[in-house]
């Protein structure tokens, strides 16, 4: 059998946030595609982009490898987890990794943390991104995040539910939310010392072993 992974990024970033992930399983023999999601490498792009183009980019990418290999693995981090739920409902996947997927999408006290730990350690480039993202675009991705309630109850497949302990932008207890409303087997994971991007982060490559464990069993 074919060992194939679809991976989707999150809001406002890009195949890099996986990138590392992929690059493990590349070497564990795994053939991973990462898209671009629509209007992510072009931020005036991104102020028209409607919720539906991300589903329905994501459902174009599933149903490519769906029909040229059957079964595949499907790994989402952040927004890319909504998507992957949504995948999950529709085409044969698997088995599903949920990386810090956002149940509960905003933690005001965590988020107000991460932009005065921002300022403190003068990371300009964050604070950038944080007020350059269009109005427009969060309430897409707000709207996308509410169309995942009823998906969460359709997944089946054997699923790893990953959460960062110290993420600023999705609330940890968002991990617990999942694996009360997925009703097929589950796993979950924390890494308490990662932040939001957790495939960048110090505990990487334990997640990456738990994440390849996970998929060769």
């Amino acid at each position: 059998m074919d060992k194939i992974c679809l991976g989707f990024h999150g809001f406002t970033g890009g195949p890099f946030e996986l990138e590392p992930l992929a690059m493990h399983l590349r070497s564990a023999g795994y053939t991973c595609v990462l898209p671009t999601l629509p209007g992510h490498d072009d931020p005036d792009q991104l102020r028209r982009i409607s919720w539906i183009d991300w589903i329905e980019a994501a459902d174009k990418e599933a149903g490519i490898i769906a029909g040229q290999h059957g079964e595949f693995d499907l790994i989402g981090f952040s927004m890319g987890g909504i998507l992957a739920a949504h995948i999950a409902n529709r085409y044969p996947v698997r088995r599903l990794v949920l990386l810090n997927a956002a149940a509960i999408y905003v933690s005001p006290r965590r988020f107000l943390q991460e932009v005065a730990g921002a300022f403190r350690d003068q990371e300009w480039q964050r604070l950038v991104k944080i007020k350059q993202t269009p109005l427009n675009a969060t309430l897409q991705f707000m709207r996308v995040v509410r169309s995942a309630k009823p998906m969460w109850a359709g997944i089946q497949v054997p699923t790893l539910i990953a959460q960062s302990g110290k993420d600023p932008v999705i609330h940890p207890h968002s991990a617990l939310v999942l694996a009360d409303k997925i009703p097929g087997p589950k796993q979950v994971r924390i890494f308490p010392e990662s932040k939001h991007l957790i495939c960048l982060d110090q505990e990487a490559d334990s997640l990456f072993n738990t994440v390849e464990q996970f998929l060769s069993e």
